[in-house]
């Protein structure tokens, strides 16, 4: 007899919702039983009309394991009414009228199948995750609802979603809502030690949780490294009646089974899985929870067009579903490793795969699909634009979009693949090339998890040596080369590739065709590279590859410069000129080299950033030799220009005379200005000028100068004046940088008579006196001469009489005769 679920009091609601609507929303607490029982609930309604139910899951452990359960509810074998397929896995019959499927599957085959023909209802379970094929795979069913199946309906299920949202996208949507709550669990904050290590912490919670309290234990963590990390700490640690078991998606079928299936009579699990096990799964036995509160996840880098992986926060809602773990089947306790505090500042939810992810598989399955913008389909969060234009450039230099982003032959050729749009091109190119096997193998390693890690060997060869079992490499092949051999079956299945790779020398040009943003050029010293799509790379300079002048790179740690390879493989410049003969460039480059302090003339050939030869230009063209010294002068800076006095004494007064006189179209002679402004001064002073040296023939002041007509030099002499006479009949320079505005410096002795301040600007601006001693020293500065006749000038006089007895000092100097010369006349 079936044992009941919560689920199972709404299930008549949920039929009846979807029965009477086009889709429906269903939010059900973890352990509800809503992944196992909806479905079976579905499949014989009348309104279904005898067609067949598509469930997607985001994992295959989760579709595997779901329809297993199902099959058994039903006293069936997976494959008959209940079935699955997965990547690598398939367990379905004509039969079948249940079909689990990963998410990635249901848009494979619609392209294939636009009508969905025979499927009635087409289920999202675990829709909170937000994977991008999720995202996709309901704009596209969507897309076909209201097109051509007005019939078909949707069923979004979740435990942590906004269902009002979700239900206003879905058109307004019935949502249920199970009144289920999974069974209590008690929440215990461990906040590990400072710099503590996550796998530590861990290992010393699943102790502590063991010790104090019964059942089985599911603990959190990042990855598959942090998981082996743990689980050797707790292989001589833990009570002898606990089997530790790892848990994560690249581990064989059989050990994910072991991990999960109920633990013996008389024995517990601590279960060390990744995201795998936050949803859909149940672990019977398992009432404890050890969270670390971090996740690994891909964000890539539009800049950069590279994924990489970080290693991040959970969300809240993503620590609700792992806590509900503990409560699936009786009270539970979880142990959380962050002070409580902290739960305030989690993000509310996840953030969608599609706002972070790598969109080129995505625009490359809707350019199948016929859509060339996105906006044409419904999105419950829209692609960003900024991605969606990076995805875009690179199926068009993978030739899968023309230039109105339409699909081409090959495009189509590499959507058939269940591959990266980069690895399906490598596939089909290297078929046509005659290297399919090395091809479909090269892919297979390219598209999981890195088999030689631990040797931290960059050298792609070596993974096809230990695919082979041959070789250097032979002996040493871990568990998962098995798996990526049957990777390499299936994709040889389905690009028809057969026979076995007899050669390894292209496994560059192979990569390359993949990566032609990250083919790299040597630069200089070994280990120091260029990347063909901007930017630079490195390797050890002791590693074999390091010397290579070309390598083509299939993965580094994503920085913009001296990105980090842990992967790659030679390649020649001809393998290059010769795949990428269309992409080549050869052009006249005039530039500016900073290392020669030059112009440089050449002829270049190119592969995007990199350059393949070049070679001098004997006459090149006067305009691009004058282009390219101005830009020498913009990256010198101003100060490579030789400034003479007069030069700053000539912007000076113009730039008093913007101030004092904006009647007039006075040029911008600010740094700023000059710089944007380089080839109307400075350009025909530049002429048979090539190199930073020469700078020193240019008269600054003259080409500023010259920006001045005629009637502006006459005006520029009324308004500020270079020079100013004074009673002595000298003509004292007026320093117009000077703080606080014109200034002049002059012996008193000069002055004597004058009554009044001179000035400036058409007599309305007072010039600042520095009124100097015998020894050129101020004595006063005033900007009223009048008020320092009257009141300083005695005390002055007072002081300087003592010091320079031999000069001037007259008791009256309004009265007293100006004279150049200070000292009393011989006998007086």
């Amino acid at each position: 007899m079936t044992q009941p679920l919560p689920i199972d009091v709404i299930l008549p609601d949920v039929a009846r919702a979807l029965g009477e609507s086009p889709a429906a929303v269903l939010i059900a607490a973890p352990g509800a039983g809503k992944t196992t029982r909806v479905p079976l609930a579905l499949v014989d309604q009348p309104w279904l009309s005898g067609r067949s139910i598509v469930m997607l899951e985001p994992r295959r452990l989760a579709a595997r394991m779901a329809a297993e359960r199902m099959a058994a509810t039903l006293g069936q074998r997976t494959g008959e009414t209940v079935g699955y397929r997965v990547r690598l896995d398939a367990k379905v019959s004509r039969a079948t009228r249940i079909e689990v499927v990963t998410e990635g599957i249901l848009t494979r085959r619609l392209q294939r199948d636009a009508e969905l023909n025979g499927v009635g209802v087409v289920i999202f379970d675990e829709f909170h995750e937000r994977s991008l094929d999720a995202d996709l795979g309901l704009a596209l069913i969507l897309d076909v609802q209201r097109a051509l199946r007005p019939d078909l309906k949707i069923l979004v299920m979740s435990a942590t979603i906004d269902a009002r949202q979700l239900s206003a996208f879905l058109g307004g949507a019935p949502v249920i809502e199970s009144p289920h709550r999974p069974f209590p669990v008690s929440t215990i904050y461990l906040p590990p030690r400072p710099q503590a290590r996550i796998e530590d912490s861990v290992a010393a919670a699943v102790r502590q949780a063991l010790d104090d309290e019964t059942g089985s234990v599911l603990a959190f963590l990042p990855g598959e490294r942090e998981i082996r990390r743990v689980e050797e700490r707790l292989r001589d640690a833990v009570p002898d009646d606990v089997d530790v078991c790892p848990l994560f998606g690249a581990m064989p079928w059989q050990a994910q089974t072991r991990a999960v299936e109920p633990a013996p009579p008389g024995r517990r699990k601590a279960v060390l899985a990744t995201t795998i096990a936050e949803t859909s799964l149940t672990i019977e036995g398992v009432r404890i929870v050890v969270d670390c509160g971090f996740k690994r996840v891909s964000r890539f880098d539009v800049g950069r067009g590279m994924s990489e992986l970080a290693t991040v926060r959970v969300s809240k809602a993503a620590a609700e579903q792992r806590r509900g773990r503990a409560g699936r089947l009786s009270p539970g306790v979880c142990y959380r490793l962050w002070p409580e505090a902290e739960d305030r500042a989690l993000a509310a939810f996840d953030p969608p795969e599609i706002a972070a992810d790598d969109l080129a598989p995505l625009m490359l399955d809707l350019a199948a699909w016929g859509v060339a913008d996105p906006a044409a389909l419904s999105w419950l969060t829209p692609p960003p634009p900024a991605a969606v234009e990076q995805a875009r450039d690179l199926l068009r230099r993978l030739g899968a979009l023309d230039d109105a982003s339409r699909i081409t032959a090959e495009g189509k050729a590499m959507a058939d693949l269940p591959l990266h749009p980069r690895l399906a091109h490598l596939v089909h190119r290297g078929l046509e090339m005659g290297h399919g096997p090395l091809a479909r193998d090269l892919a297979a390693v390219l598209s999981d998890r890195d088999i030689a890690a631990a040797s931290r060997d960059p050298d792609l060869r070596l993974r096809l040596e230990m695919l082979a079992g041959h070789g250097a490499a032979a002996g040493k092949v871990p568990g998962g080369v098995h798996r990526v051999r049957d990777a390499a079956a299936q994709i040889g299945r389905l690009a028809g590739i057969s026979g076995h790779a007899t050669s390894r020398e292209a496994v560059g040009l192979l990569t390359a065709l993949a990566y032609p943003d990250r083919i790299a050029q040597q630069r200089g010293a070994p280990g120091k590279f260029r990347l063909s799509g901007g930017g630079s790379a490195m390797l050890d300079p002791a590693d074999p590859l390091a010397g290579a002048p070309f390598l083509a790179i299939a993965q580094s740690d994503g920085a913009a410069r001296d990105a980090r390879v842990f992967l790659a493989a030679p390649v020649t410049q001809a393998e290059l000129e010769d795949a990428f003969a269309a992409d080549l460039s050869e052009r006249d480059e005039v530039v500016w080299d900073d290392r020669q302090g030059a112009v440089a003339a050449r002829r270049v050939r190119r592969l995007g950033a990199l350059v393949l030869s070049e070679k001098p230009l004997a006459r090149p063209d006067p305009d691009l030799v004058l282009a390219a010294m101005l830009d020498g002068v913009r990256a010198l800076g101003l100060g490579a220009l030789p400034w003479t006095d007069g030069a700053h004494e000539l912007r000076a007064r113009v730039a008093f005379a913007r101030q004092h006189d904006p009647g007039q179209p006075w040029p911008d002679f600010a740094d700023a200005a000059l710089v944007a402004s380089l080839p109307d001064w400075l350009g025909p002073f530049l002429a048979g000028i090539t190199r930073r040296g020469q700078l020193a023939q240019i008269d600054v002041r003259e080409a500023l100068m010259a920006q001045l007509t005629w009637s502006m030099r006459q005006r520029l002499d009324d308004i500020a004046p270079e020079r100013l006479i004074v009673p002595s009949g000298s003509a004292v320079r007026v320093d117009y940088a000077a703080d606080g505005g014109p200034a002049v410096a002059v012996k008193l002795q000069e002055v004597f008579g004058l009554t009044s301040t001179p000035t400036v600007g058409g007599g309305r601006v007072p010039v600042t006196l520095h009124l100097l001693s015998p020894a050129q020293r101020p004595v006063a500065v005033t900007r009223d001469l009048a008020s320092f006749w009257a009141n300083v000038y005695p005390q002055v006089r007072g002081e300087m009489r003592g010091r320079y007895p031999r000069h001037i000092w007259p008791e009256d100097p309004l009265a007293a005769a100006p004279t150049r010369r200070s000292l009393k006349p011989r006998g007086t």
